[in-house]
């Protein structure tokens, strides 16, 4: 059975608006379908394919797949302009990408500007896993003096300092350093 490829879509809106599955009745609404039987049918063909899923208190929740996105197999130019994308093949999750121990990852929110030629600016979310220890060149929350602070990890004369990514701020040599976590990603909102 193949269902209308606008369904997905559309329960991600609602699940996006509202936070729950809707009902099977709310569904046959939200496709424009009456028979319920034909709602029955779509809900298992998405099933089948990991989008929704059945919870222990028997309610529907989003699947495995069901925050996907599509992936457009070409990169887009960031330079010079290039022919339009419109070859979207593959499927990727923000979890998936970037959340490799999930018990042990937080989001954190930038506050101030000192990492921004890293790229990371006021407002963004860092993307952090937890861990006590971590490389030269990698970038870290770090705690001094019970404050937290994101810099990139160095050493100078066998010690560990802490480098901001803006020239308007001077290298952190705190007497003692611990490391929160590790950035291992970051996103930010336009909108």
């Amino acid at each position: 059975m193949q269902i209308d490829p606008s369904y997905l879509p559309k329960l991600r809106d609602y699940y996006a608006k509202h936070h729950v599955i809707p009902s099977y009745a709310a569904m046959g609404k939200l496709w424009g379908i009456a028979a319920k039987s034909w709602v029955a049918n779509c809900v298992g063909r998405l099933k089948e394919e990991g989008y929704l899923k059945v919870a222990p208190d028997k309610r529907l929740g989003p699947g495995r797949r069901f925050f996907e996105r599509a992936l457009a197999s070409s990169k887009v130019a960031a330079g010079f302009p290039s022919p339009a994308i419109e070859d979207l093949h593959d499927t990727i999750t923000i979890d998936e990408y970037l959340v490799r121990h999930p018990s042990q990852t937080v989001l954190v929110t930038v506050k101030g500007d000192s990492m921004i030629d890293a790229g990371i600016h006021p407002g963004d979310v860092v993307v952090v896993e937890k861990r006590n220890a971590a490389q030269p060149g990698e970038i870290v929350v770090a705690t001094i003096d019970n404050d937290f602070t994101i810099k990139t990890l160095a050493k100078e004369g066998g010690r560990f300092v802490l480098k901001p990514a803006n020239k308007a701020y001077p290298v952190l040599r705190p007497k003692e350093l611990e490391i929160f976590g590790v950035v291992v990603g970051c996103f930010r909102k336009y909108r």
